[in-house]
């Protein structure tokens, strides 16, 4: 204990670095030192408790690179791979040095075997360690002692979702040999638009070392994103400035001291789910080498693997093996590299038992009682690709969850494709219909309109059909379903009326997401209109395509997109009727008999129940800031403002009838999205009971005065 290397000084006063591994059916564990020149040392470990093999090696310091080699039973037909030939990569490994080029010595099996439906079974006995990445020991002694972690209440939390490499990679006021780094985040230029804006935690695809997959080594492209984790312990090595033999490490924690010097919190998108090892088809790197049998979940036919991620395998989560690797490893980011949450790709996968998902499962069990774990922000992306894998809504209570019916109801209203308006209503207030049980807030829904996975925001409005040629996938790659309209035209023009809506769109939009009940996610380059030329599904294309445009911000245009954005998160920040912690009651909650919640149609009359299952382009929502529920730092009531938000989708102009007492005697005009030019707050006065009209496709929001 613990599992990995510890450099550690003895009793007896002898320094040196303790190994222990997990290999529950192996034969045999040798570990393999390697020298500056490559030289391998193999020493066999020899201590085997509770079936870790484990030994202490005195000498051995940080900045050793290291690695395994199992041995076992190569019978692929019960599932055991065991292959000594092959370099194994420690699973609890805090630092990787080099990258995976998968030749085909890194195989277990003869990967070029003619006969490729039984090439799984051949076994491939070529040395796999001049070609494979090596562990790198760790010696940090780092307490976060300085450190003040932000713990940013989940109702006032503003996610932006970033790449660490695309963020920064053409940012001009980043030295360049700090860009695409985690030492070019922590610059005070990337800080400092983050603060600009307003938001209070990035989300990072993924930092945990990586692989890319073969078919795209092959094509000349790499991963981009990173959903292909290996190393759930060690900071992904290509987006180190300062060395890759742990130094990794060091700048990872200086970056995360600096975001949380700016009052922003770092939250952590991780892969859990499956790991880079894919099918039986798929290299030996690390788990399937130690204990394949342990690690995955595998088909009847123990040849093949369960696959519920659609990238091949998906770790056995009911294994107290795999289940302790990923609560150490949450423990370990949260504790030793200073993270505050977590965001689970396809988390739904984690959550199955046997096969079926069970929110009563082990992971999620383990997580609720964890003393660390449940206090840090849990994020689910609620489905998998198996059976029943949907579940929005399911998950039980200190989980927030990707709500993807928000992303699909806003876009479906503003391109005028909904139904009804029922489903609008409910995304907008917070999605009681999904989260009020169980104790669960409004904070439960991470409302969002685009994600890395899709179009970009300004993509969203300029394109119907992806454009994934680039990805050497025939563009049959990333969804149809966008759920996009594109103003007239496809893709770039030149059209100025064209272009002129669709920045009102964007408007409508990004104004939509931030005044909603929930907590927004917008996604890096949205408020500054980044495109990636229409392709939705840009997870190989590290470059261009992908990397944020920093020049966006020399237009004037895209320039005010992004003061808008500023200026309606600064407005949530500073009124808590826009970012409540508790659901709407749609009851009066004071003495004069207003609701917290009202509806309105453009006739301004409330809205009756046939209201909700007819057509329509034109919504009012009263938002009351009288008695809201919860107390302050002080133990007093919450008070407000109130609001009312007018969203009309039509393309055509509309008379909107200002409710007037008991609702207003006055209302202020805040926020106008038909403008173009948002440098400066409207403030007109409208008397209630008179019609305002509206222009096409615009949000107002209007304050109640006196």
């Amino acid at each position: 204990m613990p599992l990995g290397a510890r450099f550690r000084v003895g009793p007896d006063g002898v320094a040196g670095t303790n190994f222990a591994l997990w290999a529950g059916g192996a034969e045999a564990v040798e570990l393999c030192l390697f020298d500056e020149r490559g030289t391998e040392t193999r020493l066999p470990l020899t201590e085997l408790t509770h079936e870790i093999w484990h030994g202490f090696v005195p000498g051995v310091g940080a900045g050793r690179r290291y690695g395994y080699r199992v041995h076992g039973r190569w019978d692929p037909w019960t599932g055991a791979r065991w292959n000594a030939a092959k370099l194994l990569l420690d699973p609890y490994a805090r630092a990787v040095d080099g990258s995976f080029t998968l030749p085909p010595e890194v195989y277990g099996h003869v990967r070029d075997w003619p006969e490729q439906h039984v090439a799984d079974t051949v076994r491939d006995d070529r040395d796999s360690a001049p070609h494979v990445p090596k562990a790198v020991v760790v010696h940090d002694d780092d307490d976060w002692a300085e450190d003040r972690r932000p713990k940013t209440p989940w109702a006032d939390s503003v996610i932006y979702e970033l790449h660490v490499r695309g963020f920064t990679k053409l940012h001009p006021d980043i030295p360049p040999e700090l860009r695409g780094t985690y030492a070019g985040l922590a610059h005070p230029a990337a800080i400092g638009h983050l603060r600009r804006l307003g938001v209070t935690a990035v989300e990072l695809l993924p930092v945990h070392q990586f692989a890319h997959e073969d078919h795209l080594l092959r094509r000349g492209l790499h991963n981009y994103w990173g959903y292909n984790s290996i190393g759930y312990f060690a900071p992904h090595a290509g987006y180190a400035a300062s060395g890759t033999t742990g130094q990794q490490v060091g700048e990872f924690k200086q970056m995360v001291r600096a975001l949380h010097d700016a009052g922003i919190e770092v939250i952590l998108d991780v892969v859990y789910n499956h790991t880079a090892e894919a099918g039986e088809l798929g290299p030996m790197l690390s788990l399937r080498g130690i204990d394949n049998r342990g690690y995955y979940r595998l088909q009847q036919d123990p040849r093949r693997y369960a696959d519920y991620t659609g990238c091949g395998n998906t770790l056995h989560v009911v294994q107290p093996q795999v289940l302790r690797l990923i609560t150490d490893s949450l423990r370990y980011w949260v504790t030793e590299m200073g993270v505050d949450g977590f965001r689970f790709d396809l988390a739904a996968a984690l959550a199955r038992s046997m096969h079926d998902v069970d929110m009563l499962s082990p992971f999620l069990a383990v997580i609720a009682q964890d003393p660390v774990l449940r206090r840090v922000k849990l994020i689910a992306e609620p489905w998998d690709v198996g059976n029943g894998g949907y579940q929005v809504g399911a998950f039980p209570p200190l989980w927030t969850e990707w709500n993807d019916r928000y992303r699909d109801a806003v876009r479906d209203f503003w391109r005028g494709a909904l139904p009804d308006v029922r489903d609008i209503g409910y995304r907008l207030t917070g999605s009681s219909d999904l989260y009020a049980w169980g104790g669960r807030r409004p904070y439960a829904s991470v409302n969002f309109v685009t994600a890395h996975d899709g179009f970009t925001l300004r993509d969203l409005v300029s394109y119907e059909q992806k454009h994934n040629e680039a990805n050497g996938e025939g563009n049959r790659d990333g969804t149809d379903d966008n759920r996009a309209w594109n103003g007239g035209a496809e893709g770039e023009t030149d059209d100025p009326d064209v272009n002129a809506l669709r920045r009102r769109q964007l408007r409508n939009l990004l104004t939509t997401l931030l005044l909603s009940t929930g907590v927004p996610m917008l996604v890096a380059g949205d408020e500054m209109g980044r495109t990636q030329g229409g392709n939705n599904n840009a997870y190989c294309q590290d470059n261009e395509v992908s990397w944020l445009d920093w020049s966006l911000l020399e237009d004037p245009g895209w320039r005010e997109l992004t003061e808008l954005t500023a200026r309606v998160l600064a407005l949530r920040h500073r009124h808590p009727v826009l970012r409540r912690r508790a659901f709407f009651a749609g009851t009066p909650q004071a003495p004069d008999g207003l609701r917290d919640l009202a509806w309105f149609t453009a006739q301004g009359t409330e809205m009756t129940e046939g209201d909700w299952y007819a057509p329509a382009a034109t919504l009012g929502l009263y938002l009351s800031g009288r008695d809201i529920p919860g107390r302050d730092a002080r133990g007093g009531p919450v008070t407000d403002d109130s609001f009312l938000a007018v969203l009309h989708a039509d393309h055509r102009p509309c008379d909107f009838r200002l409710p007037g007492p008991p609702w207003a005697q006055t209302y202020e005009l805040v926020l106008d999205t038909s403008r173009e030019d948002q440098s400066t707050e409207p403030g007109t006065l409208h008397p209630g009971g008179t019609a305002l009209t509206v222009e096409g496709r615009t949000v107002l929001l209007l304050r109640v005065a006196g």
